[in-house]
């Protein structure tokens, strides 16, 4: 039996499907063409810019770094460029056989290779990390005749930061460093990370530090078309990098380099104002260092060697050791016994060598003469009792309260990060500083140490140096300054920092020139005569001896029994000249005793520079460093004959890191002699 087909049925099926084929190949097209369009015209920026960043590459161009100079145009820190042999890790297939191949043509240290390792943990695998920096043209020669065989590593040309001077003021210039996470974070904060693109170091310290936007620059970028495997076809536009501004100093960098020398080998700090605008003529901290050390990296030895020395070499004692000012707070004791009405200048006290108080007995040195003292004898003096006394008349808050307007435990303000505000104690801050409810009481006993400098008291030579200056200056007190100005590299515009008004702090002029006088008389008839003898201008000064630790009333002071780091410091405060003073400084030599004999001799020498253009003879200079000078001695040499004998050698690395005058900055006011020699190489 023969099966008969239902042709409108399979007719109907066949229609069915050619229509769920036709809606699915409809569906494909209406797939493909919402794609197509919502790539040529939603995506069409994005993918356009993808594409055109396939074709090309953004190269920042890194700034030239600021010069820094000093106020007569001496160049303290500049930059210079060398070829560096640098490795990118993501293009060498053993990174420690390339290493050990490398070492064959190109000399390679193991702090070299401990310095890559530490970057390339820091670094991207993309990025280019140097493994040699400032290579010579020998060690370039011989890698260039090989780089066929080196894929990954190539020979760059970069700006390396250069202290021609090497020691000589470190702490006020700083140093730059590889910029770490905190520094990234910073600057993400501040929104500056496409000015720090290509850029790897920054200021670390000083100037360098508080001064880093000025001396950064603008970064510039170059688009760059290249080929499929990322290797440059050409350059398309090029916006070019800003150099950073000429930051320049008020220091005095002869001045500088004469302190540091006087201190040789011992440690301290000097702090050297211009009581009429507040400008700093010196910032000595000593030890000093070397901030070439840390230009490309510090090794480990160094680092331990700086950070593991009893004598703390990075340590700014100027803007941050604090110490108790000991007898050099008695002329503001003084005025504050004056501003406030507690004593007269004519006022009457006995001396018999030491004070009782509360059944206890504060002595005074052996060598003090003791009698009646009226104020004035008692400052050039130098008389203990009448200052125990007058403390306790006075209170520990009427001190605190008179003291802190004159800056001491306080914040100068000055233009560097890092100070430290030091103890100006009171009633409340004792209250805050101790846990213990026993331990914040305080007690008469405790007001009467503070007469002396002792105590509680601890001040920065930088809070002192400016104490002084504000008495110098009639008590109108102004905030030092490190920095003048800074200069557009590119216009060579100056741009002077406008500083801040002064402020006056009330004083009578009767009361400050009592003070004054008896200042004077220190350096005439007291305890700094010996080292002012002869000089061709009067200066006011006081000699202090300040405690490095605790000695019991009963106890004497004996040198010979102690350790050296437990011995007295010598301490001294002074202005010059004494009718107009132009300069007003604070010193310490640390565990070296006696203020008169040691410190005093610095202060000295210093004056004879500034006012009188000497430069202590080489005899004199040795005296000074031994703690054994007075008054100079043999015949000071001259700005003349000093310029005549300096020798300007190169340092070791480039010609272009040697020591440079630029032009003078037009907020310069004066030029003082300045001598090279011997001068630190950077490493």
């Amino acid at each position: 039996m023969t099966e008969l087909r239902n042709v409108e049925a399979d007719l109907s099926r066949f229609r069915t499907r050619v229509l769920v084929a036709g809606l699915v190949v409809f569906l494909c097209f209406s797939l493909v063409a919402s794609r197509l369009v919502y790539l040529q015209v939603y995506r069409h920026e994005d993918l356009r810019a993808q594409a055109e960043s396939n074709r090309t590459a953004i190269v920042p161009i890194v700034p030239n770094r600021g010069l820094i100079l000093d106020r007569n145009g001496i160049v303290l820190a500049s930059n210079y460029s060398a070829y560096t042999l640098e490795i990118t890790p993501s293009k060498v297939e053993n990174l420690d056989e390339t290493i050990a191949a490398l070492e064959k043509l190109v000399d390679i240290q193991p702090r070299d290779k401990r310095r890559f390792k530490r970057l390339r943990e820091e670094s991207k695998s993309f990025e280019s990390i140097p493994l040699r920096t400032r290579l010579s043209d020998e060690e370039v020669a011989r890698f260039a005749a090989r780089r066929f065989a080196f894929p990954g590593v190539d020979i760059k040309a970069r700006l390396f930061r250069s202290y021609p001077y090497g020691e000589l003021g470190s702490h006020v210039v700083g140093y730059i460093g590889r910029i770490n996470q905190l520094e990234k974070d910073a600057i993400e904060e501040r929104e500056e990370e496409g000015n720090y693109r290509g850029t790897d170091y920054i200021g670390k310290l000083g100037v360098e530090q508080s001064f880093e936007q000025q001396l950064h620059g603008q970064t510039g970028v170059e688009q760059m078309e290249t080929s499929a495997g990322g290797r440059a076809l050409r350059k398309l536009a090029t916006s070019p990098a800003t150099p950073g501004n000429t930051v320049m100093l008020s220091l005095d960098i002869g001045l500088q380099k004469l302190v540091e020398d006087m201190f040789g080998t011992r440690r301290g700090a000097l702090v050297a104002l211009d009581p009429r605008n507040g400008e700093v003529l010196a910032f000595v901290s000593k030890p000093t260092f070397d901030p070439n050390l840390f230009v490309d990296g510090i090794d480990q030895e160094s680092w331990q060697a700086l950070n593991e020395s009893i004598d703390k070499p990075l340590l700014n004692r100027a803007l941050r050791g604090t110490y108790p000012p000991g007898s050099t707070y008695k002329p503001f004791m003084a005025l504050a016994a004056l501003q406030t009405g507690t004593r007269s200048p004519g006022a009457i006290i006995h001396d018999p060598g030491f004070y009782m108080f509360g059944g206890h007995r504060f002595g005074s040195p052996e060598n003090e003469r003791g009698g009646a003292m009226d104020m004035n004898r008692a400052i050039v003096e130098s008389s203990n009792v009448y200052f125990y006394s007058l403390a306790n008349e006075l209170g520990v808050d009427a001190i605190h309260d008179f003291m802190a307007p004159l800056g001491f435990g306080q914040l100068t303000g000055i233009d560097i990060n890092g100070e430290v505000r030091g103890v100006l104690p009171s009633q409340a801050w004792k209250r805050g500083y101790f846990k213990r409810v026993e331990q914040q009481k305080w007690f008469a006993g405790e007001t009467i140490s503070l007469g002396i400098g002792q105590g509680y008291n601890s001040f920065t030579m930088l809070q002192l140096a400016q104490a002084t200056a504000t008495l110098a200056n009639n008590g109108l007190r102004h905030k030092p300054r490190l920095v003048m100005g800074t200069q557009d590299t590119v216009t060579r515009a100056l741009h002077p920092l406008p500083a801040d008004p002064p402020v006056d702090l009330g004083y009578k002029p009767e009361n400050v020139a009592i003070v004054r006088k008896a200042l004077v008389g220190v350096t005439q008839g007291g305890t700094s005569t010996k080292v002012f003898a002869g000089a061709q201008y009067l200066s006011g000064g006081k000699t202090g001896t300040a405690q490095a630790v605790t000695i019991g009333q009963k106890d004497k002071y004996n040198k010979s029994r102690m350790e050296e780091h437990q011995r007295d410091h010598a301490v001294y405060m002074a202005f010059a000249p004494a009718d107009n003073p132009k300069i007003a400084l604070a010193v310490i030599v640390e565990n070296a005793g006696w203020g008169a004999g040691v410190a005093a001799p610095i202060a000295r020498r210093v004056f004879d520079y500034v006012l009188m253009g000497q430069y202590p003879s080489e005899e004199d200079m040795l005296a000074v460093q031994a703690g054994r000078a007075a008054a100079p001695i043999g015949k000071p040499r001259l700005a003349a004959e000093m310029n005549a004998l300096l020798v300007d050698d190169t340092p070791g690395g480039s010609p272009s890191a040697a020591p440079q005058k630029a032009e003078p900055p037009a907020v310069a006011a004066r030029t003082r002699p300045f001598s090279r020699q011997n001068r630190p190489r950077p490493p």
